[in-house]
């Protein structure tokens, strides 16, 4: 008996890491780094609107600590602390120097800008962990992953009145065992890395400048493929909705191959919709900040390509909840037939 695919003219999956400060305070000051964090405030509206006009249906992974409404009510919420190997790992490190409130500290608070993602149609909130969680640092445990887990989905469902069904785990840490925890909070989606060495997942120490060359190269030129879909390993939950390919901000040192990089991202498209699989296109809408003008004209152009194909192949724009819905549904029928067919031998 042949299974009609789950996605018959393919699937285009969108997941934005929305962190802010919290995404990088090990790395950058945010004096350092207020030009790119502020402009990656303007871009989130920006990306609403077109997410908006072009019909797109998108997952943004929030870090939990956003949603605070004032400092008194972040410092309430706060699950244990992580004692992570590097002390400076920890947000805990950093909060004496936020602000009150998302009036006066626009990098570590952001309910006004959720609040816009969630009335926008189409718009899914997940979570991206509630303090940036590095689930593959020294000196972390699956308990305080489940506490911090624990707590992003308590500020979701206290602040928006909704419960997240989705995950990106912070630097793409991605752990079994603590896709494990996920699934005994009933998380149903998590976006897992592409396949090749390059995308493995690693701790921040392990990172070689080889590796992040060969990302580099790998968005403007075709040396390694991507694995398009992802799906339930045995019908469990949660589902990897597998991350595609990862969008680059705009650099003006690399604008002369700028019609490499989107043809690139056009040709994956297509060719996801000729697999009838799915497209899982991620990135920050910080990054985006530097160069607000030029990431949007990026990300219009691609959005016009994806209208084109949709009109031509019925390719869908889906939310990983909904793709990964979909995938564990048409997983489902495969395993009643085995047992089926089992039994009646």
């Amino acid at each position: 008996m042949s299974v009609q695919p789950p996605f018959p003219g393919g699937a285009l999956v969108i997941s934005l890491d929305f962190e802010l400060h919290w995404g990088v305070r090990d790395k950058r000051t945010v004096v350092e780094d207020r030009e790119r964090l502020l402009g990656g405030r303007a871009a989130v509206p920006a990306l609403l609107e077109l997410f908006a006009d072009a019909g797109i249906h998108a997952t943004w992974a929030i870090v939990g600590l956003l949603l605070a409404e004032t400092k008194r009510e972040m410092l309430a919420r706060l699950p244990p602390t992580v004692p992570y190997a590097r002390a400076a790992l920890s947000p805990y490190a950093v909060l004496i120097d936020v602000g009150d409130s998302e009036r006066d500290d626009p990098f570590h608070f952001a309910p006004s800008l959720i609040r816009r993602i969630v009335a926008t149609p189409g718009q899914e909130i997940g979570t991206h962990t509630f303090s940036h969680y590095y689930c593959l640092e020294p000196g972390q445990t699956q308990a305080h992953f489940r506490a911090d887990v624990a707590a992003a989905i308590g500020i979701t469902r206290d602040k928006l009145g909704l419960v997240p069904a989705s995950i990106v785990f912070p630097r793409n840490q991605v752990s079994e065992p603590h896709v494990a925890v996920c699934a005994e909070l009933g998380l149903r989606a998590y976006r897992g890395n592409p396949e090749g060495w390059a995308y493995r997942a690693r701790r921040d120490q392990d990172e070689r400048l080889v590796r992040r060359g060969v990302r580099l190269v790998n968005a403007y030129l075709p040396i390694i493929r991507p694995r398009h879909g992802g799906g339930p390993a045995g019908g469990s939950l949660p589902v990897n909705v597998t991350a595609s390919r990862y969008l680059r901000p705009y650099a003006p040192g690399l604008r002369s191959l700028e019609p490499l990089r989107e043809h690139r991202l056009a040709t994956e498209l297509t060719r996801a919709a000729h697999e009838q699989r799915i497209f899982h296109l991620w990135w920050h809408p910080d990054d985006f900040g530097l160069y607000v003008a030029e990431n949007m004209a990026v990300v219009r152009r691609f959005l016009e390509r994806f209208r084109a194909l949709r009109e031509r192949t019925g390719t869908e724009s889906l939310t990983m909840r909904e793709a990964a819905d979909r995938l564990a549904t048409a997983h489902a029928p495969v395993a009643d037939s085995a047992a089926a067919s089992s039994s009646s031998a």
